[in-house]
C-alpha cells in the first residue's frame, strides 16, 4: 500500500529555484554579487562558534535592533526564516480552508503555494498591460471569503512599482478586517516614495515584509521580517516554526543593520548598472519596464523560454517565467557586459516578441 498524503498536494506547484552549473554566469535569482562585510563576517564567525546551543526563538537581540532602526515597538515586529516563511505564516493566521487570498499575476511565485498549502483559495488578478499590479481590479476582486491581499512591490519579477495615490486609494478601498501585505524585499533599491512602515503606522491591517536577502547580501542565512499590529504579529508567532531563524542568521543580520550605511550604499553601484542593462536592451530593441529592483523584466511572451534556453547556452542563466517573460539579474558589470553580448546577439530574433506582445 502506498503511504498516504494529500491529495491536493499534487496539483499544487513545488518552487523552483534558480538553475546553475559550474561556470556559468548566474543572473537568476536575485542575489548581490558582493558578499557581508567584514564586520559581518566577524559576527557571523563568532556566531557559528555556539551553534550546539538553540537559536533565541524570540530573536529578541535583532527584533529589537530592528524597532530602533525602524523606529517602531518591537511589538510590532517579528522575524521569520527568510520573508517567504512570513507569507507562510500570514496565510496560515488569516486563512481556514476556502477562504481567499488576492494577489497580481504574475507575482512572486510563492504566494500561490504558501495559499494552496494552507487550503485556502488563490485568486490571481492580471497586471496592467505595462506589468504594474492593477490595484482597482485587485478591489473589484474582494469578496466575503478575501483574508489576505499581496502587493509585491517593487514587483517580483516585473520590478515595477505602483503609484504612491493609487496605492493610498486602493488600501482606503479595502475593508479593515482584510490583512493587507506590502512585500517590500527589494525596498532598498526604490526611491522610498513608498515606505509600508510609514503607511502601517496609520493603517492596522497593512503588514509590511522586508528581507536581508537581497539589498544585505545575507540570502545564504534566510532572515527577513515583518511589521504589523502587535495582534497579527503576536498570532505569526503562534504559528511560527520554531528554531528556524538560526542564530547565526540573526548575528549576522545585526550587524548588517549596524553596517547599513556601508551595505546600502552599495546599492547606488546596483541601480547604476540595473540602468545600463535596462536601457542597453532598450537600444537593441526590446521593450523593457522601468524597474525599481536589482532585476530587469524582458516581456518576451511565448518566446521567454527560447531567449533563456539560448542565453544559458552562451553561459549566462536567467529566468523564465512561463509565456510572461524573463527576468535577469543585475550581476557584476562584467557579467551584465556578457548577458548584453548575447542579447546583442539574440536581438534580431527575439526583440520583436516584446514589441507584439
Amino acid at each position: 500500500m502506498t503511504p498516504r498524503t494529500r491529495p491536493d498536494l499534487d496539483a499544487i506547484p513545488g518552487y523552483l529555484p534558480g538553475r546553475s552549473f559550474p561556470g556559468a554566469i548566474k543572473l537568476a535569482s536575485n542575489e548581490t554579487t558582493a558578499g557581508p562585510l567584514p564586520s559581518v563576517r566577524e559576527a557571523i564567525a563568532e556566531a557559528a562558534a555556539g551553534v550546539n546551543r538553540y537559536p533565541d526563538n524570540q530573536s529578541t537581540a535583532l527584533v529589537e535592533a530592528l524597532a530602533d532602526f525602524l523606529d517602531v515597538p518591537a511589538t510590532t515586529v517579528t522575524v521569520g526564516c527568510g520573508s517567504v516563511a512570513l507569507c507562510q505564516e500570514l496565510v496560515q493566521v488569516t486563512c481556514n480552508a476556502g477562504d481567499e487570498v488576492v494577489f497580481g499575476w504574475r507575482s512572486f511565485e510563492a504566494y500561490p503555494i504558501v495559499t494552496l498549502v494552507a487550503g485556502a483559495t488563490a485568486v490571481r488578478v492580471p497586471l496592467t498591460h505595462d506589468d504594474v499590479h492593477d490595484l482597482d481590479a485587485m478591489a473589484a476582486a474582494v469578496t466575503d471569503k478575501t483574508r489576505l491581499m499581496f502587493v509585491c512591490n517593487p514587483n517580483n519579477p516585473t520590478g515595477t512599482v505602483v503609484n504612491p495615490a493609487d496605492l493610498e486609494r486602493f488600501l482606503d478601498a479595502i475593508p479593515d478586517h482584510i490583512v493587507v501585505v506590502l512585500d517590500e524585499a527589494y525596498f532598498e533599491y526604490t526611491d522610498r516614495a513608498i515606505d509600508g512602515v510609514e503607511i502601517g503606522r496609520t493603517r492596522p491591517n497593512v503588514v509590511v515584509l522586508r528581507t536581508f536577502s537581497k539589498a544585505y547580501g545575507l540570502a545564504g542565512l534566510r532572515v527577513g521580517y515583518a511589521v504589523g499590529a502587535p495582534s497579527i504579529i503576536t498570532s505569526m508567532k503562534k504559528v511560527h516554526t520554531a528554531f528556524s531563524v538560526s542564530s547565526v542568521a540573526q548575528s549576522g543580520a545585526v550587524a548588517s543593520l549596524a553596517a547599513s550605511d556601508e551595505l546600502l550604499a552599495r546599492t547606488a553601484l546596483v541601480t547604476a548598472e540595473r540602468s545600463r542593462l535596462r536601457d542597453s536592451l532598450r537600444d537593441m530593441g526590446f521593450q523593457v519596464p522601468e524597474s525599481s529592483a536589482n532585476f530587469v523584466w524582458i516581456p518576451l511572451g511565448a518566446q521567454s523560454g527560447d531567449f533563456s534556453a539560448a542565453s544559458t547556452e552562451a553561459g549566462v542563466i536567467v529566468r523564465a517565467y512561463g509565456d510572461d517573460g524573463v527576468r535577469v539579474t543585475v550581476g557584476d558589470p562584467h557579467e551584465n557586459d556578457a548577458f548584453l553580448e548575447f542579447a546583442a546577439s539574440a536581438a534580431e530574433k527575439f526583440a520583436g516578441a516584446t514589441a507584439s506582445r
